[in-house]
């Protein structure tokens, strides 16, 4: 038997101040929802109105003789009934109509909201996330608000009223009993619908989350494509999402059992008080105390009675998870981003680029250390170059100099500004970087370099493409510059990837340039017009080079040597070399194994 691999979540109480929450978003169309609900009072007067119209259809066609006066009775009655009948319809479309565009509205302003709120969330969130469960969690709480509003609205209080209206008249008209049965069924109709939904909770949660798993480990297998490919793992992805489906299976079996038991439990409730409201009226009509038509509409309210609740155990159920997925959505929305402005931060002023590092320490965790004091500075539109062996904590300087992480301890200034006190959107507009692994969108190679400024004219963005000596690879392109890259740009190579990430720095042509392992995807022969173009884009510009390979990095003005999260050595090329410490050593290991390289 197969072990259920997912927790079941015990049952919680549903947050219904979830509705308290959404009322922001329906505020925006007061008067629609005003004359949604007007429409719904009057499509429901014309729901309760066709019974009695039936009724003196059906006794004034027991009682009438041949006669055209007589006759015309009924027909008028007739022509009644399909009137109410209509009108019960036109007002449910215009209710829809008018309340559908607040739903659209309300879920449009909510995605936004959470959409711009996911950007503003910390780099920590996103490396921790789950892309393809985290984008069920947007979807299915989107969707939930469109639910809830739609049945909650249009289903739930419509046969509320409903039912009051009903029972009262029956009570008025025809006695206790009628409203005493019809009552009572209704109570426990509801009951046993809300208790089984309860129990069947925990079902639809199993389904709920092996499909969040299922999907997450889809769109992480197919993300990591050329990894499978290079390791020959195909058998094993498909293996691993066989079984994560299995489990979903199993879980949706579940969940499809459990249904059959409710649904059946509401036949049962339906059919018993069906069956005593005829048997009631049925003998009524035999003693003489109720007209043939008194039955029929008997029988038409217990039908128009049971006729939505019959949903109520689907709807109930579907209200549940959707307050449960909204609730969802609004806890991402309270999660807090580690990295925020102040209230009043001001927009970061570059006059000269100076960059200056003072006494930076930092680490993920307290009991890790990535970075020890470190301290030094770059002038204005000075080159200075990060080298040493990896994890030696270089791209980490890079992450703290665009803010993506707070320093534990120490400052970084720009211009004298502190960068913790200064707008973050300000900040990384004054930065341009060229980054080690550069991800592309699923779009043109055009598109994919006007991204850097989308202010920029089409003439621009095709001189930067040139500037980073990419364009003579776009014109041998059957569709040039509207060549599709792929997801992610696994269509390029890694140089020509590292080209695009090039083209734009060229076009953004911020004050403070960061280049990342800027070469370390281009062969021999590219990285020397490379860095040329590197070399020119740089000019003006103070720069942060982080660097493996020491060639690309002799003309710095200034080199560092890190290990192990501290500052070992610095100066120009000429003098590490002389001082035969660290970098001498690096250098000599490098050029060791370059020579050992096939021509």
């Amino acid at each position: 038997m197969r072990r259920n691999r997912f927790p079941v979540e015990q049952d919680q109480d549903v947050n219904w101040r979830i509705f308290l929450q959404l009322l922001p978003y329906l505020s925006e169309f007061r008067v629609r929802v005003m004359l949604a609900l007007l429409c719904l009072v009057g499509a429901k007067l014309a729901s309760v109105g066709m019974p009695f119209a039936l009724k003196h259809v059906v006794d004034d066609l027991d009682l009438a003789d041949t006669t055209t006066a007589m006759v015309a009775v009924p027909v008028a009655l007739i022509i009644a009934y399909g009137l109410l009948r209509l009108f019960n319809v036109i007002f449910g479309e215009i209710r829809d109509a008018l309340f559908g565009r607040v739903t659209e509205r309300a879920m449009r302003r909510l995605g936004l909201k959470v959409f711009e709120h996911l950007h503003r969330l910390d780099l920590a969130f996103h490396l921790d996330r789950q892309t393809g469960g985290l984008s069920r969690d947007i979807e299915r709480g989107t969707s939930g608000i469109s639910f809830l509003m739609r049945f909650m609205i249009f289903n739930i209080v419509p046969t509320l009223l409903e039912i009051a209206m009903v029972v009262g008249i029956l009570l008025y008209q025809y006695g206790v009993g009628f409203a005493t049965i019809i009552l009572s069924s209704v109570i426990t109709y509801v009951w046993f619908s809300v208790k089984a939904t309860n129990w069947r909770t925990r079902f639809v949660r199993e389904v709920n989350q092996a499909d969040s798993t299922t999907n997450t480990r889809a769109i992480d297998s197919l993300l990591n494509y050329e990894t499978v490919k290079y390791f020959n793992n195909e058998a094993f992805e498909a293996k691993r999402y066989d079984e994560d489906l299995a489990t979903w299976e199993e879980a949706r079996r579940k969940n499809r059992l459990s249904l059959f038991a409710l649904n059946g439990g509401q036949a049962l409730v339906i059919a018993c008080a069906m069956t005593a409201m005829m048997w009631l009226a049925a003998n009524n009509v035999a003693e003489g105390r109720m007209t043939l038509g008194d039955f029929v509409l008997i029988n038409a309210f217990t039908m128009q009675i049971f006729m939505p609740l019959n949903f109520l155990g689907f709807v109930y159920r579907e209200i549940r998870g959707s307050l449960a997925n909204i609730e969802n959505l609004f806890k991402l929305l309270k999660q807090q981003p580690k990295i925020e402005d102040a209230a009043d931060a001001p927009q970061l002023k570059v006059s000269q680029g100076r960059i200056e590092f003072q006494d930076v320490s930092f680490d993920y965790r307290a009991d890790r250390p990535i970075l020890q004091d470190v301290s030094f500075s770059i002038e204005p539109g000075q080159k200075v170059a990060v080298v040493g062996e990896s994890g030696a904590g270089k791209s980490t300087l890079v992450k703290l100099l665009f803010r993506f992480y707070d320093v534990s301890q120490g400052k970084i200034l720009i211009d004298g500004q502190d960068i913790r006190n200064v707008d973050q959107h300000s900040l990384r507009k004054a930065i341009g970087i060229v980054p080690q692994d550069t991800v592309l969108f699923n779009d043109s190679i055009l598109e994919n370099v006007h991204y850097a400024r989308p202010s920029a004219t089409e003439e621009e963005v095709k001189e930067a493409i040139r500037l980073a000596h990419l364009e003579h690879f776009v014109q041998s392109l059957p569709d040039g510059y509207n060549t599709k890259v792929g997801e992610r740009g696994l269509k390029l190579s890694g140089g020509e990837k590292q080209r695009v990430a090039i083209a734009r720095a060229i076009l953004k042509r911020p004050p403070i340039m960061v280049f990342d392992e800027a070469t370390s995807s281009l062969d021999s022969q590219s990285e020397g017009s490379i860095l040329r173009a590197l070399r020119e884009i740089a000019k003006g510009h103070s720069s942060l080079v982080i660097a493996h390979r020491l060639s690309t990095v002799q003309d710095a003005d200034k080199i560092l040597v890190m290990r192990q999260g501290r500052i070992v050595e610095q100066g120009d090329h000429r003098s590490l070399l002389t001082a035969r410490g660290v970098y001498a050593g690096l250098w000599q290991s490098q050029q060791q194994q370059r020579d050992e390289e096939p021509s």
